[in-house]
């Protein structure tokens, strides 16, 4: 995925955030409810996680430098891994801090009744059409994969940042809802303080899914086996190559890939033949896959394997 496709769903969810920001501060400006402070928080760092995002985005189309030969690409990763370890759990521990308070002096919500409820509906219909758009842009590239598959293997960090963070907005909203509800219903706080917990678990939970696999982006992780088969592939497709000795590839960024392979040549091949062959392999793995934009080939001579006696 190239920087621009994810970025629809990224604009759409930081709008749909600062909106909801703004209605569930006016609530909790109203009626005092820890859920709904709990819930604007959540929103606040939703709207930094996608700024965030998108400003990882554009520094990863800086061009390379000499200090940074093979560029900036895994900037992308490294703002998601913020997104994950910093927003989400301060929103998480926030939540559980408010609902500590609220669980220790439950206090009803004496006014404005209504407002509450308006907002978190109000709230899920936008974090609806929001979870929507970032559904129809991964479907865009997530294939046959599940969605657990997708958020697990995606070497893309903005699609399944935004698809979690919607899906936990969501869950949150109703976790609110009930919370605030049957604090109006049963006129006890410490409903309201149960919502908050809830909200603060799913967040942290969600920060912790999101850093392991992220993390495993900043290691640095290979091509999909689909793009390897393809690859090896290509290289195999012409006669320059009598054999595969070993070949590796890495992410150097969301959508470029290093290879590098060393491969076996006739022992009669002279030196012009190789550097022909080389040409003609790096071109094909090119076209097979697009993004394989840095490219190192070794050729060598394939030994006999030793006669046991």
């Amino acid at each position: 995925m190239s920087a621009g496709e994810g970025k629809k769903a990224v604009v759409a969810a930081l709008l749909a955030n600062l909106g909801i920001a703004v209605m569930k501060f006016i609530a909790f400006a109203l009626t005092f409810s820890s859920a709904m402070l709990a819930e604007a928080i959540h929103s606040v760092a939703d709207s930094g996680n996608q700024g965030l995002l998108l400003l990882g985005a554009q520094r990863a189309k800086r061009q390379a430098t000499p200090q940074h030969p093979f560029g900036y690409g895994r900037e992308r990763y490294i703002y998601a891994f913020i997104v994950a370890v910093v927003l989400f759990f301060v929103g998480g521990i926030f939540a559980l801090y408010e609902a500590y308070h609220k669980l220790s002096h439950p206090t009803p919500i004496e006014s404005w009744h209504w407002v509450p409820i308006v907002v978190l509906v109000g709230a899920i219909v936008l974090e609806t059409f929001s979870f929507r758009t970032a559904i129809q842009e991964t479907n865009k590239i997530r294939g046959d994969a599940s969605w657990s598959q997708f958020v697990r293997h995606a070497r893309v960090p903005e699609l399944p940042v935004i698809l979690l963070e919607d899906l936990a907005a969501l869950v949150g909203l109703v976790f609110a809802l009930i919370g605030v509800g049957l604090t109006l219903i049963t006129d006890n706080g410490i409903w309201d303080g149960i919502g908050t917990v809830a909200i603060g678990v799913l967040l942290i939970t969600v920060a912790a899914i999101l850093a392991i696999e992220i993390k495993s982006l900043l290691i640095g992780e290979a091509a999909t086996d689909e793009q390897c088969r393809a690859i090896e592939a290509a290289i195999r497709g012409g006669d320059e190559v009598d054999d595969i000795i070993h070949m590796k590839t890495i992410h150097l960024g969301p959508d470029e890939l290093l290879v590098a392979c060393k491969f076996a040549v006739k022992h009669d091949d002279t030196a012009a033949d190789v550097a022909r062959g080389i040409d003609a392999v790096e071109a094909r793995i090119r076209a097979a896959v697009p993004i394989a934009r840095v490219i190192y080939l070794e050729p060598a001579i394939k030994r006999a394997a030793a006669k046991v006696e």
